[in-house]
């Protein structure tokens, strides 16, 4: 009985530690996807239907997806999005003439569809296009403000800003429409002109232009109290829209501003105790007020979001992580399975409408607070995921890794028909291209950016890895940039100043060896004339290398899939660091103060390191974060 007592206590003492290495981010969404396991469903006792809340979950999973490259995550969206688009692009559910908002959000989930490597996509575009189209007919008020709904009419709420806007963004953005980028600036700039009290800095949930509603201040419109989720809405839009807001867009200033203004506003009423925020965000602990999950989780994701990618101080940070160490002690749960929940997200909140909304501190206090509510969940996997990025990404801050577009330089037509650059670049999304390679540096700290030209001391001056892949061949490419001597020297300076040279070869079919080899030989390596590791089909296995223990670089990984690769020659300073069935498979040269790492292949592109195509066993995502932990740890 002792010994059964004592397995038993071994057991769950493993499983515990188990729990605690996983990050809560993959916990939540494994625990999500265990309670809807055939399909999402967001209204208790109801079908499943088209519905912003889905949405957002489909948003949260993406970003475990991206976060793990684990394949089941997008599996998961993409069989719960099939059961509503169909063949032709019309969506099961929803309906066009309601004119609503809060149908836009899952077009995010049929953009991310749409952008990879699959068959049959166009359906996901025409959906899209659908979502498109109503964003473009939308009834607006007299100042072009989107109506939040068509049965609320000269409405606008900070809900709309983001069931609208990151998507209407992304579309933008992926479909080449620049001129939507204003009517973007436009809906947050009266929001900013109507809805946010000048003297908390905080904004109400809604204004209605035409000053009719029972819950409209008759002089300004505006709904009568701060609801926390609804600004939360709101600042999620703003760090969410920014990822697509182009560069040199003159109204992208506008939109850093009002976060900035915003920020300061949130973390004077957050709790200074607990570190989360309450339902009614601007009264403490007044009688009926309480600590609320979903506002809380958002707020934080802002922050956090803001912080890292520079729109807001490092000292925001702080902020972030003491509400996140709130939000795990105040609202997540540990079920006896294992599983997490979160207790303590407000139902809805909403205005007007039958039974009528007045608005009221009372009305807000008034809607039924729920355990695992999606509103909740997915804004707490969007901050989880934040923190856990943070947690990491000191170790690239300052540090800029450059992908070769010169000798690598092959184009098609892109979505929209015009010609683009690809293959092995980081804009690329599609199952030849860099993009989760790229996500993974960005999320390390580090910023990614491309040599478009032959390499020189001013272009590499700044450059701290430098990564060239699969030089173009005149089959591939009608007039090819081969390496030249001028080429080897400048990047042969670079390496011995300390830089971190990267050499990705391709099989000895697609990859222009002879230049590329004068390069190498500058670091004592070699890429072979010969091909091995050749795949047949799907027979993986053919393409397994497995790792040592104690291996230098690849520190969490086991086992990759290499497949049609070129071995490597080595002479000093080169030395292997990993071999297979005698053949040398990866080559590292100190050179100065530089390192140069060679491997006979481009295999960590999307293809092999987002999980779609490979089984799980093969880890391709994780020799990605490896190399680029080691590759950023290098000195310069």
């Amino acid at each position: 009985m002792k010994y059964l007592i004592f397995c038993s206590f071994i057991l769950i003492a493993g499983q515990s530690l188990r729990a605690q290495k996983t990050p809560y981010s993959v916990r939540m969404a494994e625990s999500f996807i265990s309670r809807h396991k055939d399909s999402i469903a967001v209204k208790e006792g109801k079908p499943a239907a088209w519905d912003y809340e889905q949405g957002l979950m489909y948003k949260a999973i993406e970003k475990v997806w991206n976060r793990t490259g684990d394949g089941k995550y997008f599996e998961y969206i993409l069989r719960d999005l099939g059961r509503y688009v169909q063949k032709d692009g019309s969506i099961r559910t929803y309906r066009y003439d309601d004119f609503n908002l809060d149908n836009i959000p899952t077009g995010r989930a049929l953009l991310t569809l749409y952008q990879q490597s699959q068959p049959d996509k166009e359906k996901y575009r025409k959906a899209a296009d659908l979502l498109w189209k109503q964003i473009e007919n939308q009834p607006k008020t007299k100042e072009a403000g989107y109506w939040h709904k068509k049965r609320y009419p000269n409405q606008m709420w900070l809900d709309g800003l983001f069931m609208a806007e990151p998507f209407s963004a992304e579309y933008s953005l992926v479909f080449n429409h620049p001129e939507h980028f204003n009517d973007i600036a436009k809906q947050f700039a009266l929001i900013e002109k109507y809805a946010v009290d000048e003297k908390t800095g905080l904004i109400y949930h809604a204004y209605d232009e035409s000053r009719s509603e029972k819950w409209a201040d008759p002089k300004t419109g505006r709904s009568p109290h701060f609801w926390s989720r609804a600004i939360g809405w709101y600042a999620m839009a703003l760090v969410d829209v920014l990822d697509y807001f182009p560069e040199n867009h003159p109204e992208r200033a506008n939109l850093i501003n009002y976060l900035q203004r915003l920020a300061p506003a949130l973390v004077k009423y957050q709790d200074t105790t607990s570190g989360v925020w309450y339902q009614m965000t601007t009264q403490g602990t007044r009688k009926g007020n309480y600590f609320e999950a979903s506002g809380s989780c958002m707020f934080v994701y802002a922050l956090a979001k803001g912080v890292r990618m520079g729109y807001l101080p490092q000292t925001y940070l702080t902020a972030a992580k003491k509400g996140y160490a709130g939000i795990l002690k105040e609202f997540v749960e540990e079920e006896p399975g294992g599983t997490l929940s979160l207790n303590k997200t407000v139902s809805v909140g909403g205005l007007g409408g039958t039974p009528y909304r007045d608005g009221t501190y009372e009305y807000y206090l008034s809607e039924p607070i729920r355990k695992n509510d999606l509103k909740g969940l997915g804004p707490f996997i969007f901050a989880s995921i934040e923190m856990e990025i943070a947690a990491e990404n000191t170790l690239g801050q300052g540090k800029t890794v450059a992908v070769d577009y010169y000798f690598n330089h092959e184009f098609r037509k892109d979505f929209n028909g015009n010609e683009e650059q690809f293959h092995y670049t980081w804009e690329d999304p599609l199952h030849s291209g860099f993009k989760v390679w790229g996500t993974i540096f960005r999320e390390l700290g580090a910023k990614t950016t491309a040599i478009k030209a032959a390499p020189t001391a001013e272009n590499l001056k700044n450059v701290n890895v430098y990564i060239i892949v699969d030089p173009d061949t005149k089959k591939e490419t009608a007039n090819p940039n081969f390496v030249q001597d001028a080429d080897i020297k400048q990047i042969s300076n670079w390496v011995k100043a300390g830089g971190a040279l990267v050499l990705m070869a391709n099989d000895t079919a697609n990859c222009e060896h002879k230049n590329f080899n004068r390069l190498a030989a500058e670091f004592g390596i070699q890429f072979l004339p010969k091909n091995i590791n050749m795949v047949q089909g799907t027979q993986w296995e053919q393409g397994r290398i497995d790792i040592p223990a104690g291996n230098s670089i690849f520190k969490n990984t086991k086992a990759v899939y290499i497949k049609e690769l070129s071995p490597l020659e080595l002479k000093a300073p080169a030395q292997a660091v990993l071999n297979h069935k005698g053949e040398v498979i990866i080559g590292v040269s100190k050179v100065g103060k530089g390192t140069v790492f060679a491997v006979g292949d481009p295999w960590l592109y999307n293809e092999y390191t987002d999980g779609r195509r490979i089984p799980m066993i093969y880890e391709n995502f994780s020799a990605a974060k490896d190399l680029a932990k080691w590759l950023l740890s290098a000195k310069k």
